[in-house]
């Protein structure tokens, strides 16, 4: 009679025991380990492993696993702020500010007294340095959490439940998500005035009701209306807004808090302040170039309001925000402003390195802001061309590599690749050209 294969297969305990196991179970929970073991051993039963394969498998699955299913990933689009790619990339101050916030922290409390303090006081004073115009500031957790914390606490909770703004401002802001829906969701009326491509003053100034609670301006950053078009300037909307005793709500968007020549056309959070926004808002996660938060910047008097109403304590920032957003407002730079303000020779350089070693072709790139900033604007550059088959296994290697692919070509674009991976990407393309080769 001859005996049952399956009874070879290692048992759970003595799988448990194997030096390997017992040293990856310093990292991994109990629980994943045994997981790994029943399915392993459950495909030794199927037939589809053989059971002197059960411990080099189990072996090799639990060296391999990790906390976490998250792959970093090396840019190679030329998109900067790309959403798909968790947006900003953040700077080593960021990285490291991280860190420190991982153990205890002085979050809320003075260490001088040993009294408690208010929230991530130090996050707001790096804001407001780098908005002088603004009298107070607030940090929640991303843009939407910003926009419907303002229209909320400034409109329906005041018992004036209509917000006025124009219908070329009603932004779908990606992945089915729109404004509109997002900032009635709340009780809040919209008073859509003006048509898609003009709106007038006019427009606003007879849209006022008793109801009203504010004005919205919204800048449209993934999109833009060319042609015959008009829209009504911050300046223009807040002599409106003072004259009718209302505030002015100004959303920019992209995070930019200076002019940047690069993006003539990005309105800043400081011009939205100087033209009289009573609050303007803005992600972190964007051209600032930090992690996701919501910043509301402006008058006390409103900014107190906002801090005050209840969605301000559902919407509040972690301490990882808080370090983060302070780190990068006080660093020197960060990976998104030096990528928008690569050398476009030192990029060609690079890019024509990887190239030759290839046997490949440098082409002219246009990258992208990305992240709802700088629609439509070009940002000149170069790729490595290769054959489009090149791309699945970039991303699917070890790291893991995203390119762009266009007119049936992969294309590599170093703009947002740190120079110290260069030799990463040229070794993995040297792989896979042997692979295609072979």
């Amino acid at each position: 009679m001859t005996s049952d294969p399956r009874r070879a297969i290692p048992s759970t305990d003595r799988l448990l025991a194997l030096p390997e196991v017992i040293a990856a179970g310093q990292q991994l929970a109990p629980h994943i380990i045994r997981r790994t073991i029943t399915e392993i051993q459950a495909s030794a039963r199927r037939g589809q492993t053989a059971p002197d394969e059960v411990i080099p498998r189990v072996v090799d699955a639990v060296q391999a696993t990790h906390t976490t299913n998250l792959s970093a990933v090396l840019n190679a689009t030329g998109v900067i702020i790309h959403t798909n790619l968790g947006r900003a990339p953040l700077s080593e101050a960021a990285r490291d500010a991280l860190h420190a916030a991982a153990g205890y922290v002085d979050l809320e409390l003075d260490l001088d007294d040993g009294k408690r303090s208010k929230r991530g006081t130090w996050a707001k004073t790096a804001l407001l340095a780098k908005a002088p115009d603004a009298e107070d500031a607030l940090i929640v957790n991303n843009g939407a959490a910003a926009l419907s914390l303002a229209t909320t606490a400034l409109a329906v909770a005041q018992g004036k439940p209509e917000v006025i703004i124009s219908r070329g401002e009603l932004v779908e802001i990606g992945a089915g998500f729109r404004l509109p829906d997002l900032i009635t969701s709340t009780g809040t009326q919209l008073a859509e005035v003006g048509t898609t491509n003009r709106t007038t003053l006019e427009d606003y100034r007879n849209a006022i009701s008793e109801r009203t609670g504010a004005i919205l301006k919204v800048h449209p950053s993934n999109y833009w209306i060319g042609g015959f078009n008009s829209t009504v300037e911050t300046k223009q909307l807040a002599t409106l807004a003072d004259e009718q005793g209302l505030p002015l709500i100004v959303d920019v968007g992209s995070g930019l808090f200076t002019p940047d020549p690069v993006l003539p056309d990005e309105p800043t959070m400081t011009q939205a302040l100087r033209d009289g926004a009573d609050v303007v808002i803005a992600s972190g996660d964007k051209l600032l170039g930090g992690p996701q938060a919501g910043l509301l910047l402006g008058s006390k008097t409103v900014l107190q309001t906002l801090a005050r109403h209840p969605l301000a304590r559902a919407f509040r920032a972690d301490k990882f925000t808080l370090a983060a957003l302070e780190a990068t407002l006080n660093a020197s730079s960060t990976p998104v402003h030096d990528a928008l303000h690569a050398d476009s020779k030192v990029l060609y350089a690079r890019s024509q390195r990887i190239a030759e070693a290839l046997n490949a072709e440098v082409v002219p790139h246009e990258g992208r802001v990305g992240g709802g900033g700088g629609a439509g604007v070009p940002i000149a550059g170069w790729a490595v061309s290769v054959a489009e088959e090149f791309a699945r296994p970039l991303r699917t290697g070890s790291p893991a590599i995203l390119p762009r692919v266009a007119d049936g070509r992969c294309l590599i674009d170093l703009r947002c690749v740190p120079e110290a991976d260069d030799e990463v990407i040229l070794h993995r393309l040297r792989e896979i050209a042997a692979e295609v080769e072979g």
